[in-house]
């Protein structure tokens, strides 16, 4: 068999494609809560709702992000639109689960940031959401994932070593050391099932994307030596930071305000302003960049570098992906893999597990009132089925009358 054939889709059709926006489109309009609770909405829509993807390969494909840098949950909704409907899925996912975001941001650089929200009981609301979220997703990915005694006490200890050392390099140790763990550990003397991980990528293409991306590191700075200018300076800063940012979310801000404040691009009150803002909308935190593209370059086309920067720190999450999902599909079945990955994901449970005590649990819960709105709001998801997006609103609602109580 040609190596070089695209292992297409099931229906590559416009229909599918179509589907895929619209379900990242409406995750992108309810997604709040940060990165991890984005990994719950995923799960909840992806693997349970639609069942696009089973538990396990829903797993692989975080562990997988997890370890690339770049945004996880943006790269996860990447991947699974590749897996749905090919290149053009992923790029139709991404701008589903983009755009609401980035055109808020954008919005709100154009002025709309004389408005201060940041002490809203609706925004308060907003965060509090992400509590029943990602225990939803820590006590539903745990069932599956950690079922016996080593992988328990593997996930405990990734959660422990994550809140103990809170530095961007700790997950991904965390993560290869459960890998070594797992492969010299946890082998199962049963048969592996084979599970088939659709990568309709042709291996050329996956190898372009990595040369690609190699070539833009080190060639967009050597370029501006000969050909100096914001455009090519703003394209250059934005993509490094996608390129080299581990752990996405809010791990990028330090990596952003060296780029865009130090060379006077942005004052550091329009940086906090925008990053105010952020905590605002739904989507990924990524979407700041748009916010800071225009407002570094006032003026009727302001938008138009806002959507430079947008492309320019993203791009790399889609050659990331690219150019290791197929790879990533091949030996994820391999007996020595697979134990390696239950190491995996049992730190992936434990990440999930830190994440929800830091910063989700300690940015929501302040009060008695916020925890028992997080534990309505966990009844309404888990036992009465609410969907994500209704629960935000409730959330929102919740939030605000919670503020006009305790005034």
């Amino acid at each position: 068999m040609d190596e070089n054939k695209t292992e297409k889709p099931e229906n590559g059709s416009l229909r599918r494609l179509l589907e895929v926006l619209w379900v990242a489109l409406r995750l992108g309009l309810t997604s709040f809560g940060g990165p991890i609770a984005h990994l719950g909405y995923f799960r909840d829509e992806y693997v349970v709702r639609r069942k696009w993807l089973d538990e396990h390969t829903y797993s692989d494909v975080v562990a997988l992000c997890q370890i690339l840098p770049g945004p996880a949950s943006s790269q996860v909704g990447i991947t699974v639109g590749i897996m749905r409907g090919g290149l053009l899925g992923g790029i139709v996912a991404w701008l589903g689960f983009t755009l609401p975001s980035a055109i808020a941001l954008v919005v709100f650089a154009y002025g709309i940031g004389s408005l201060n929200v940041a002490d809203a009981g609706w925004l308060h609301g907003l965060k509090i959401v992400a509590v029943p979220v990602v225990a939803q997703a820590v006590w539903g990915m745990a069932r599956v994932l950690t079922p016996d005694k080593p992988r328990i006490t593997l996930a405990i200890v990734a959660a422990i070593a994550t809140l103990a050392f809170a530095a961007a390099w700790t997950q991904v140790l965390v993560i290869v050391v459960a890998a070594l763990i797992g492969w010299r550990l946890l082998r199962s003397t049963q048969a592996v099932p084979e599970i088939h991980v659709p990568a309709p990528v042709k291996r050329t293409h996956g190898i372009m994307a990595l040369v690609l991306l190699a070539v833009l590191l080190i060639g967009l700075p050597i370029a501006q030596q000969f050909a100096p200018g914001q455009t090519l300076a703003v394209f250059d800063s934005f993509f490094r930071v996608g390129a080299l940012v581990f752990g996405g979310g809010h791990v990028v801000l330090p990596l952003l305000q060296h780029e865009v404040v130090l060379p006077g691009w942005v004052t550091n009150d329009q940086f906090l302003a925008g990053y105010g803002a952020a905590q605002a909308v739904p989507g990924p935190l990524f979407t700041f960049s748009a916010y800071l593209g225009v407002v570094m370059l006032p003026g009727s086309y302001a938008w138009l570098n806002g959507g430079l920067a947008l492309v320019a720190i993203f791009l790399p999450s889609f050659l990331f992906i690219i150019g290791g999902l197929r790879l990533w599909s091949a030996i994820r079945g391999h007996t020595s893999f697979q134990a390696a990955l239950r190491g995996v994901n049992a730190a992936v449970v434990g990440l999930l597990l830190a994440a929800l005590y830091q910063p989700v649990w300690t940015s929501a819960v302040k009060t008695p009132a916020d925890f028992s709105l997080a534990l309505a709001l966990f009844g309404l998801l888990v036992f009465w089925r609410v969907p994500p997006w209704l629960l935000v609103v409730f959330a929102a609602i919740g939030g605000a009358a919670t503020a006009l109580l305790v005034r």
